[in-house]
């Protein structure tokens, strides 16, 4: 299983909340499902999202639509998204 590590700074998390919400539809059709939604605890406007991806290729495809740069727009968004694909580390014996 692939994760999507998402993270920016927002203008205000009350207004971008809203707008998160409401784009889960669009996240859901590019096969990404919301494992964590964190805030910094010191700078409320740092929001980290990590999500589980389905495959891969239709979530670059979200990351890179229009649809995704708007709903960003309105949400406040205020920095480029730092942006990786994850997946869990396999543990190897030395040979």
């Amino acid at each position: 299983m692939a994760y999507l590590l998402f993270e920016h700074e927002i203008q205000d998390f009350s207004v971008w909340k809203p707008v998160y919400d409401a784009h889960e539809p669009a996240r859901k059709r590019a096969g990404l499902k919301e494992v964590l939604l964190l805030q910094g605890a010191e700078n409320q406007k740092f929001v980290v999202l990590l999500f589980e991806v389905q495959d891969i290729g239709k979530a670059r495809d979200f990351l890179a639509s229009d649809d995704l740069r708007d709903a960003m727009k309105r949400a406040g968004v205020v920095s480029k998204p730092v942006i990786n694909f994850l997946e869990k580390a396999a543990l190897r014996k030395a040979a």
